[in-house]
């Protein structure tokens, strides 16, 4: 089987998983997470004046967010993989230096959120700006840099699905340490980082859709993201074979992500149908409105302000989207 549609593959192992600057390595695996980290930037900043948001303000906020958010997603994946740092049962086997080697892969997307949002809500606290509100203008960008950088999973050749013979099969160096034990030397397996990849893209072209007709507001944004991005990580999980904290809940074991995505994504449907209930036509439609600033915070003549706030119509904002997106 294996042998047959291996010359088929289509993504065979890299050959390449970064390059030597003087006494310094630059990992592919950091070089996907920055390229990300600047496309998700370049479409918040342009969502972002469209909403009529002070200039440079993205960029300020993600200099508390970013950094926040990589130590979070750090902890979650120590904490969601111990055995790599602990030994398995912390048993004393592991290797907790490793906790610092970040350029070899290991970032949870739930840390990175929950910290990220700690370090954006103290940014917003500072500038006078309401979190939902910026929320729901990042939201796309980081599902476009959750998309980007899972190919440094691809260059770092893990946490990739189980044994297939599909034609787009990935291919796996049997000389990596990540290569798992009893597989022939020329099994294909799920590419994941594939998967999740696209499924990121298509949620990013649906928000910023729904986003043009229905101008999204109060967090909606945001929590339509969550749900969406949930929804795929819960089966694209579940095809991971990598080693992983396992968690039994009501008779059935499955991954520790799995069931946190789960959670996840019901809380995100509360969210969702709570700001409808609470906000109504307020929070998509139409008429949606939001301002970006906190309440006493807009500055006096802020023309953003005004927009936000609805001086030139309830249409203003949706417009001045529409214009940045045909930009």
């Amino acid at each position: 089987m294996t042998a047959a549609l291996a010359p088929l593959a289509a993504f065979p192992a890299p050959g390449w998983d970064g390059f030597q600057l003087g006494p310094v390595k630059i990992h592919a695996y950091a070089l996907c997470i920055i390229l990300g980290i600047v496309l998700a930037l370049w479409l918040a900043e342009r969502r972002w004046r469209a909403r009529g948001g002070p200039e440079d303000r993205v960029l300020d906020i993600a200099l508390w967010a970013i950094p926040f958010g990589f130590v979070g997603g750090r902890l979650y994946h120590v904490f969601s993989s111990p055995d790599r740092y602990f030994g398995p049962g912390f048993d004393g086997t592991g290797d907790p230096i490793q906790i610092l080697y970040v350029w070899n892969g290991g970032l949870g997307i739930w840390g990175a959120i929950a910290l990220g949002a700690v370090g954006a809500w103290i940014a917003c606290r500072r500038y006078g700006l309401r979190l939902t509100a910026f929320g729901d203008v990042v939201a796309p960008g980081i599902l476009l840099a959750q998309a980007i950088g899972r190919w440094g999973n691809w260059f770092n050749q893990e946490l990739f699905g189980g044994p297939t013979t599909l034609p787009w099969g990935l291919e796996v160096d049997p000389a990596s340490p990540n290569f798992p034990a009893g597989y022939a030397p020329d099994t294909l397996f799920h590419p994941t980082f594939l998967y999740e990849c696209l499924w990121n893209l298509a949620g990013v072209a649906l928000l910023l859709l729904v986003d043009r007709a229905l101008h999204l507001r109060h967090g909606l944004m945001l929590w339509s993201y969550v749900a969406w991005y949930t929804a795929g990580r819960t089966w694209i999980e579940m095809l991971r074979i990598d080693d992983a904290e396992m968690v039994t809940l009501f008779g059935v074991t499955q991954r520790l992500n799995v069931w946190t995505s789960l959670l996840v994504f019901v809380i995100a449907l509360a969210f969702i149908v709570g700001i409808l209930l609470r906000h109504r036509g307020a929070a998509a439609g139409p008429h949606a409105h939001q301002s970006v600033w906190r309440a006493g915070h807009a500055p006096e003549g802020d023309d953003g302000a005004a927009v936000a706030a609805g001086r030139s119509g309830s249409h203003a904002v949706g417009a001045a989207e529409d214009d940045a997106v045909r930009r």
